[in-house]
Parts: C-alpha cells; structure tokens; sequence
C-alpha cells in the first residue's frame, strides 16, 4: 500500500489516486501516508492538492496528531476552517487541542457561531474527561413529539448529526428524561408520543467524569453511546463507540507502558534525549531497590560461606516470586480497569490469592526441592525449599494485590511503579525466607 501511493504521489495520477479510496479504508491510507519516507514534504502537499475535501476530512479523522499537525500546515487556512465545518465537533477539538493557542483562536474565529461556541465549551474541559471527549452533535427530541412527528424531524436533522441510532429525549425545561432505540419508531403507532414509550432509565456522566470511567461504565452496561449532562440533566453531548474504543486502547497502552516504568508519550525511535529523560529515572529507582536486596544478602554472608548451594537456589526463590507477584497483578490492574474492584471491598478475594499461591509454591517448591536434592544430596535443604517458595509466593501474591489498589487509592495510576515495588518485595522477602530459614536449620544442612 505504502509503495502503491508513494508511485501515484509521484506520477500524480488522479484516477489511480480515487480509486485508492474507493478499495481501501481511510485509517489503511493514514498509516500508509505516515510511512512514507517524506522529508521535504512534497508528497503530502501533493496528497493534499489532489484529495478533496471529503477525502482529506476521511483522513484527518483516522490520523495521528502528528500527520494531522502535517496536513494542516501543508494546506491553505482557509480550506483548513473549510474542513473543520465538514468534520464532527469531537473530532475538530482534538485537531484544536495540538496546536498553538494563536492558531486555535483564528481557527475558532472562522467557524460559525453555534459551531464556535460549542468548540470553545469542549476546549474548555480536560482533554481526557467526558467534556473533552463528547460530541456536540447529536439528537434530543421533545418528550410530546408523535411517532409522526419524530420521522419528519430525523429526516431535516439526521444529516448533521453523528449518532443517530439512538435519540435521547427531553422535557419542556430541556432536561434529559429518557431515550429510545431509533427502531422504537417503527413498532409504535403513528400517532403515539415518545414519552408513552421511552426508556427512562439513563446512565449518564458529567462532564468532569474521567475518560476511563466512561469507558468502564459503556462496558458495564453495554453502551454505544453515553450522554454528558450538567448539573440539572441538560444534555451537553454525547460519547460515541468509537471514541469509547480508542479511550479502552488508550488505557491499554498506557497501562502496559507504566507497568515496565515507560511513559505513555516516548514510542521506539523516538528522541534520544526524551528517551533517556523519561527511562533513566525509573532506572535509578530500580536501582536503589536492588542495593536495598543486596543488602538483605549480605545479612547471610556467613551462613552463605558455609553452605554455598544456597547462592545457587536463593534466584530461583526470588524469581517464581515475583511471577506469582506479576501474575496477582495483572488481574488486579484489569480489574481495576473494569471497575470490578475496590481496596474496601472485595478483601476476601486476597485470601483466595494466597491461599492459590500456597498452594503453587507448595508444588513448584517440591519440583525444585527433587532437583536439588538430586544434585545436594540434603532432605532438609530440599525441605526449606519447598517452605520458602511457599512464603514468597504468598508475599508476592499479596503485593500484586495489594499495592496497585493502595495507589489507586492515593488517585494515582494503578499501573504506574506497581512491577518496580512488587519486585522488590519479592526479591527481598525471598532472600528473607529463604536464608532466614537456612540459618535456622544451618546445623541441619551442613
């Protein structure tokens, strides 16, 4: 695809060009224009000067901020606020959000009245909360609207709005007081008003509600679209599928990023300085954690000197902690995620994690405990083997459940250090148990 529109871009054949939009999906053209080799940029002003209008708004809605900070300085300012029209609100805030301030205000400057209120109202709100995220365009239709009636409005407004699959429904004093699935329509009697027949049970958000609980309540309760209202249930807007998917990608992502202490905003190939601003502090921090287990074997140096087997066995303990620890950790965090669970509730599940990791570090100890018996020779070293696997799974198991829900509760992001504190327990409890143990049963070993 990549080579196919690099050869169009530079013959400039306008029919070949068409017919890429007409057998490809616009987000497969946006990936493809992000991975052209362009330095100088002459190929995107060449995309921009034969795409139309329509075709260059498909585009900027599936791109990433970059080629769309790209795309919008390679065209003219007047057709920039020309595609800004064509786009839904939603997605003109997010092109907004990236540029400069001056920028945005001429950009806001040109659009129409209604449409430049309701940017600067969404512009306003934080740009991962329900405000930021809704759109502006949707469908609220009075509660004394016929059948009939509601028809012949969807027909004069139904193309300027985003969602229309389901219509939400006011009172006279324009609050939100039930919905309706648009085939609601067309088994109800022509003559038969919406408020005989709307659904008046609304889960619905402010717009201050962060971007992930959102997400979490579209799941819970099987959502395509959620609606955002004020104080006095007026309808701002609406949250649509798609956005509530990328929000979920989003969480993902950043989830997975923070659990290996990387930020969210560095990507591979990024700027090496960046790179090394945003890793090398979480490395420091690793670091002091492993001086911090150091120093816990260095409490068994002479118990060590004279069994020397334990250097051997002490990583193995360590290590299938902190998996038992990883793996406690990562159904927390996806239950958090989920909004399944909650540090004052649910606590008789970390009993069950305990107990599932006794009863795994009983037989991957015993594992353990027959090879080392077949190289050392010692039943009680095999003993403590199987006995310290048991407590450092254990350990870890309540350290995965635990610590993400303490930082959840402290309003910061569960997966955010949660891997760099949890080894270190493990690590260190491990070296803890298992040596401990040793000097306690040393006449025994030796």
């Amino acid at each position: 695809m990549e080579e196919l529109l690099n050869q169009v871009l530079l013959s400039q054949d306008s029919e070949v060009f068409n017919q890429i939009f007409d057998d490809y999906y616009p987000i497969d053209i946006a990936l493809s224009l992000e991975a052209l080799e362009d330095e100088e940029g002459n190929l995107l002003k060449t995309f921009t000067e034969m795409a139309s209008d329509d075709q260059l708004v498909e585009i900027l809605k599936e791109a990433e901020p970059e080629l769309q900070r790209q795309i919008i300085q390679s065209i003219s300012f007047k057709r920039t606020s020309t595609l800004f029209h064509l786009m839904p609100d939603d997605d003109v805030v997010d092109i907004l959000g990236y540029l400069s301030v001056d920028l945005r205000k001429q950009y806001l400057s040109m659009m129409k009245n209604t449409s430049q209120e309701n940017l600067k109202a969404m512009l306003a709100y934080d740009p991962q909360t329900a405000g930021g995220l809704m759109t502006t365009e949707f469908i609220t239709l009075n509660e004394n609207l016929t059948v009939s009636a509601t028809l012949n409005k969807l027909r004069e407004i139904s193309p300027n709005t985003e969602v229309i699959d389901t219509l939400f429904i006011r009172n006279v004093h324009h609050s939100l007081v039930g919905w309706i699935d648009i085939r609601d329509l067309f088994i109800h009697d022509a003559e038969m008003k919406l408020s005989e027949f709307m659904n008046t049970q609304i889960v619905s958000v402010t717009p201050e509600v962060d971007q992930e609980e959102v997400a979490q309540l579209s799941a819970k309760y099987n959502l395509s679209v959620v609606p955002v209202v004020n104080h006095r249930q007026v309808l701002l807007g609406i949250i649509t599928i798609d956005d509530i998917v990328d929000v979920l990608q989003e969480e993902y992502q950043e989830d997975i990023l923070r659990m290996g202490g990387v930020q969210e905003s560095e990507e591979i190939g990024g700027p090496f300085k960046e790179s090394l601003k945003k890793r090398l502090p979480w490395l420091m921090i690793n670091l002091v954690t492993a001086f911090l287990a150091s120093a816990t074997v260095a409490l068994f140096d002479d118990t060590i000197s004279k069994v020397v087997a334990l250097a051997a066995i002490s990583p193995i303990i360590t290590g299938m902690g902190g998996n038992s620890a990883s793996q406690t950790l990562a159904l927390v965090i996806q239950g958090i995620a989920l909004g399944k669970l909650d540090l004052k509730e649910d606590r008789n599940l970390v009993f069950k994690e305990i107990v599932l990791a006794l009863v795994n570090g009983f037989f991957t100890g015993l594992i353990a405990a027959i090879v080392m018996f077949v190289f050392y020779q010692n039943f009680y070293l095999s003993v403590i083997v199987v006995l310290a696997m048991m407590i450092n799974l254990a350990c870890g198991a309540l350290f995965g459940y635990f610590v993400p829900l303490i930082i959840k509760t402290l309003h910061q992001d569960p997966a955010l250090a949660s891997t760099i504190f949890i080894t270190t327990a493990t690590d260190v409890l491990g070296y803890l148990a298992f040596l401990g143990l040793a000097q306690i049963f040393l006449p025994l070993i030796l």
